[in-house]
C-alpha cells in the first residue's frame, strides 16, 4: 500500500504511460475515505414519546439505557419538533423545515400545494446522501414514512425509499405505523416476511435491533476503519402499544395514582433534575381531560392498565437500544459514536378520552366505549389488540406542557434530546437549555465532522440548510443559542418562537372544549372569515424565559409585541411555503393524488405475490363491488384464503373452509359479519364470486359505513345471501392486501395464518364498477331464511 500512487478522481493521471508496462508506472483513483478518527453517527428517533415520560427526563417509565446516555452525555431541555412524525423526520434528515420539504403533515395527507405535496424535493438532500460522499456507510432501520403513500408499492418508483435517499441498507416498514407482532416489513427495496412467528418469540423491536447490529458488524468486519451513520427509528411508542405481558406486568399498580398526580410527581422530579427552576409553574388543567378523582373504579382500573402497557412497551424498546449500545461497546466504538436521541413529537392523543382497544376505530370516526374495552383489558398489548391509551395520559406524558401531538402548544412540539459522544464532548451529565429544533441536527453533525453542506448531490443543486448548529454548546453551558426564530404550523394550529417569546394560536381552540364554544371542531375547514377571527381574537403570548409551560397569557399586557410576533409568523410562513392553511383531516386523507397508473375499476391479483400496500388497494368502502376468483379444486376438496385485507383492527377475507365458500367482514374488531354458501364448492374448475350491494347510506360521522347485502355465487349461481347492518367506513388500517394467503395477522380467528389456498388459484379480480348480477328474488328470500 505504501508504494501505491493515488490521485483525486477527475484530475490528471500522475503515473507514466509508456509503450509497455515495463516503461510505465501505475496510479490509482483515490477511494472515498472518511477522515481518520471520524465518529460514527446514530440518530435514535422515538415515536410518540412525550417530554415527561422517559425516566431520563423525569418520567415514570424506566429507560435505563437512554438514562445512561444522558448521564454520560447532555440533556437538551429546550428542543423542538413539528408536532407530527413525517414532518419532524423530514427535518431531522435534511436540516430544512417541514413545509420546505413539502411535508406539512403525514404522507397520507398530501395535497396539491408546494408545502403540502409530500414529494420531498431532491434539492433538499438528506444527511446520508451527504455522508456517502465523505466515506461513510449509511444504514436505516425501522420506520421510514417519508415517501408518498402512492409510491410505496412494488411498482415503485423507488427514488424516495431509503435506498433512493442515500441509505445503503434498509430494514423496516415504509408506512407510519405497523403491528409489532405482525409487521409489514421491507428489506432494502422488497417486501419480506417476518423471520419467525409470535409463538416463536417474535417482536418487531427485537428484529430491528438484530438488523441494526448485523449492519454495524458486517461493516466492522470488512472495513473496521470506516465510520457509519445509523438512522434507527423503532415503531415504539406509536400505537399499537404491543409487548409481551412480562414487560407490562412490571408496571402493575404504578399508575394507579392517575394522570393528575402523575403530572405533579414528574414535574417535581424535573425540578430536582435541574430542568426547571424551583418556582416554575405547571401548566393548567386541560379542559378536555376528566379529573382522575371523578372517574369510576372501572375507569381507573382500565385507564391505568392502558398506561402500564405503554410503559412496558417503551421500556422494552429501551432494552433493544441497549443491545445496540452493547454491540458498539464490544467492538470499541461506543465512545467515538455521536448519538442523538429524539422523539418525533409529543405524546399522542389518538386514543381519545377512553382509550381504544383498536386504534383504527378512531380513524373511522368510531370511538369505542368503556363497556366494549373493559372485558378485554387482559388482552391489551397482545396479538389480539391494536391499542392506544386515553388522552389523559397524553396530557400527563407531556408534563409540564400543554396539549399533545398534532398541536403546537409546547406539549405537541417540545421534546427531549440527548446527545452522547464521550470522545468528542468533555461535559457529562449536564443540562443544556439553548433553543434548538429538529432542523438543527444536520448542521450540527456537519460542523462536528468539518463538512460543508454540499453544493450539489448527484448533479442536483442543493438548497440552503435552514437549521443552525448547536455544536458550540457541547462544552459550554453558557453559550448563546444561534437559533433565534422558529415558526410552527400543524393542521392550522400556529406558533412562533423568537428570542424567548412565543405566540401561539390553537385550532379549533386552546382545547377542543373551548373550540366547541365558538362552533369549531377538530378537522373543520379554515375559511377567510374563520382565519380573520382567529388572527383578531385567538393569538396568545408567552414569555418562555420566565414562563416555560405557557401559564400566563400576556397578549393584553403587550399588544404591540403580539402584533410583532403575528407579523413575524406570516413572514416565516411566506418564506417556508406554509400557506394555504388547511385544518382538515379526513378530506386530506381522501384527497385525489397523482398515481403512476390511471384510475381503474378493476384490479387483478395473483396468488403468493408480495402484499399490496394499503395505498394501492381497491377502495371498496361504501360502494357496490365484487370479488371473483378463478380456481381449480382437487379431488377431496381444498381450503384457504382467496383474498384478504386487514387484520384484527378491521378488514375482509374471501376464503374456502369446510368445503364451503365464505366471506367475512371484520367491523373494526368489534363485530364480524359473515355470509356462507349453502352448498359445497365443487371439485374441478369453478368461478367463485362475492358481491356487495349497498342497501342504505353511510353514517360516517358515527363511524358506520353503508349497510348492504353480501352475496356468494358459485359458477354464476347464487348460493349465499346475508344483510350486513354496517361496514367499515373509511379504512381497514395499515395492513395491505394478499392473494392466496392472509398476510400478517388474521382477519378472523376462524383460521390460522397464513391459511394458504391448497387448490389452484389462477387469479382474483376486484371490480368496483358496480356491475352486479341480477338475482331471482325468490332465491334471495330462500337463502335469507337459511342464514
Amino acid at each position: 500500500m505504501a508504494d501505491l500512487v493515488e490521485y483525486k478522481p477527475r484530475t490528471a493521471f500522475p503515473g507514466k504511460l509508456g509503450r509497455t508496462v515495463a516503461e510505465s508506472s501505475p496510479a490509482w483513483p483515490e477511494p472515498v475515505r472518511a477522515k481518520e478518527g471520524a465518529p460514527n453517527i446514530i440518530f435514535f428517533i422515538l415515536d410518540d414519546v412525550g417530554y415527561g415520560q422517559m425516566s431520563a427526563f423525569g418520567g415514570l417509565v424506566n429507560t435505563p439505557n437512554i438514562d445512561r446516555l444522558a448521564e454520560d452525555g447532555l440533556r437538551y431541555t429546550n428542543m423542538h419538533t413539528t408536532a407530527l412524525c413525517s414532518p419532524t423526520r423530514s427535518c431531522v434528515l435534511t436540516g430544512r423545515n417541514h413545509h420546505s420539504n413539502g411535508v406539512a403533515a403525514i404522507m397520507e395527507m398530501a395535497t396539491g400545494y408546494p408545502g403540502y405535496d409530500c414529494r420531498m424535493p431532491f434539492p433538499n438532500g438528506m444527511l446520508p446522501e451527504m455522508l456517502l460522499e465523505h466515506g461513510y456507510n449509511t444504514f436505516c432501520v425501522g420506520k421510514w414514512h417519508l415517501a408518498p403513500a402512492e409510491e410505496g408499492t412494488p411498482a415503485g418508483p423507488y427514488h424516495r425509499w431509503p435506498l433512493g435517499r442515500g441509505f445503503e441498507r434498509y430494514y423496516g416498514f415504509l408506512g407510519g405505523e405497523t403491528n409489532q407482532w405482525f409487521p409489514d416489513l421491507t428489506y432494502d427495496n422488497h417486501s419480506v416476511s417476518q423471520p419467525k412467528t409470535v409463538e416463536e418469540g417474535y417482536h418487531l423491536d427485537e428484529d430491528l435491533a438484530d438488523h441494526a447490529i448485523q449492519f454495524i458488524l458486517d461493516a466492522q468486519v470488512n472495513a473496521p476503519d470506516k465510520p457509519f451513520f445509523l438512522y434507527y427509528a423503532p415503531g415504539c411508542a406509536h400505537a399499537p402499544h404491543q409487548v409481551a405481558k412480562e414487560w407490562i406486568d412490571k408496571y402493575k399498580g404504578r399508575f394507579d395514582m392517575g394522570w393528575d398526580k402523575y403530572r405533579e410527581v414528574v414535574f417535581q422530579r424535573q425540578k430536582e433534575m435541574g430542568m426547571f427552576p424551583a418556582d416554575a409553574e405547571l401548566s393548567r388543567r386541560d379542559p378536555d381531560v376528566p379529573e382522575w378523582d371523578t372517574l369510576t373504579d372501572e375507569q381507573k382500573q382500565l385507564y391505568a392498565r392502558f398506561m402500564e402497557v405503554y410503559a412496558g412497551f417503551l421500556e422494552h424498546c429501551d432494552s433493544q437500544i441497549g443491545r445496540v449500545l452493547k454491540a458498539l461497546e464490544e467492538i470499541g466504538e461506543l465512545d467515538n459514536t455521536l448519538i442523538m436521541v429524539l422523539p418525533d413529537n409529543g405524546a399522542s392523543s389518538e386514543g381519545g378520552v377512553d382509550g381504544a382497544f383498536n386504534e383504527m376505530s378512531s380513524f373511522n370516526n368510531r370511538w369505542e366505549k368503556l363497556e366494549e374495552i373493559l372485558p378485554r383489558a387482559d388482552e391489551l398489548g397482545g396479538p389480539a389488540s391494536y391499542n392506544h391509551y386515553p388522552w389523559g395520559w397524553s396530557w400527563a406524558g407531556n408534563t409540564p406542557f400543554r396539549r399533545w401531538k398534532k398541536e403546537v402548544y409546547r406539549g405537541g412540539c417540545t421534546d427531549d434530546l440527548i446527545v452522547h459522544w464521550p470522545k468528542g464532548i468533555r461535559a457529562k451529565g449536564e443540562i443544556r437549555s439553548q433553543y434548538a429544533h429538529a432542523i438543527d441536527m444536520v448542521p450540527t453533525v456537519l460542523e462536528v465532522l468539518g463538512i460543508e453542506p454540499p453544493g450539489s448531490i448527484r448533479g442536483v443543486d442543493q438548497s440552503p440548510i435552514e437549521g443552525v448548529s448547536f455544536a458550540h454548546t457541547f462544552d459550554d453551558a453558557d453559550a448563546s443559542s444561534e437559533h433565534h426564530t422558529q415558526y410552527f404550523e400543524m393542521f392550522a394550529s400556529r406558533a412562533i418562537d423568537h428570542d424567548g417569546w412565543r405566540a401561539v394560536c390553537g385550532f379549533p381552540g386552546p382545547s377542543y372544549a373551548e373550540g366547541a364554544k365558538k362552533g369549531r371542531k377538530l378537522g373543520d375547514e379554515i375559511t377567510d372569515e374563520v382565519l380573520d377571527d382567529l388572527d383578531a381574537t385567538s393569538w396568545e403570548l408567552y414569555h418562555l424565559a420566565e414562563d416555560p409551560a405557557e401559564c400566563h397569557d400576556l397578549a393584553e399586557q403587550h399588544p404591540e409585541k403580539l402584533r410583532e410576533m403575528i407579523a413575524r409568523w406570516y413572514v416565516e410562513a411566506g418564506k417556508y411555503k406554509v400557506l394555504p392553511l388547511d385544518a382538515t383531516l379526513f378530506q386530506r386523507l381522501a384527497a385525489d393524488r397523482p398515481r403512476i397508473t390511471k384510475t381503474r375499476d378493476k384490479y387483478t391479483f395473483y396468488p403468493d405475490l408480495s402484499v399490496v400496500p394499503i395505498g394501492n388497494t381497491p377502495m371498496v368502502f361504501n360502494r357496490p363491488h365484487s370479488i371473483t376468483a378463478e380456481v381449480e379444486i382437487p379431488a377431496g376438496g381444498a381450503e384457504g384464503v382467496l383474498l384478504a385485507q386487514g387484520g384484527v383492527a378491521g378488514g375482509y377475507v374471501f376464503y374456502v373452509k369446510g368445503n364451503k365458500l365464505h366471506y367475512l367482514h371484520n367491523y373494526l374488531g368489534l363485530e364480524e359479519f359473515t355470509v356462507t354458501s349453502s352448498v359445497d364448492v365443487p371439485e374441478g374448475k369453478s368461478t367463485l364470486r362475492y358481491e356487495f350491494e349497498p342497501t342504505g347510506k353511510p353514517d360516517i360521522g358515527n363511524g358506520r359505513g353503508v349497510p348492504g347485502r353480501g352475496q356468494l355465487y358459485i359458477n354464476g349461481k347464487l348460493v349465499g345471501n346475508t344483510d350486513f347492518p354496517t361496514s367499515v367506513p373509511i379504512t381497514f388500517g395499515i395492513e395491505g392486501l394478499s392473494c392466496g394467503y392472509d398476510f400478517g395477522e388474521a382477519v378472523t380467528h376462524e383460521y390460522d395464518v397464513p391459511f394458504r389456498f391448497t387448490g389452484t388459484l389462477h387469479e382474483v379480480t376486484v371490480d368496483l364498477s358496480g356491475d352486479l348480477i341480477e338475482d331471482d328474488e325468490a332465491q334471495v328470500r330462500k337463502l335469507m331464511a337459511q342464514q
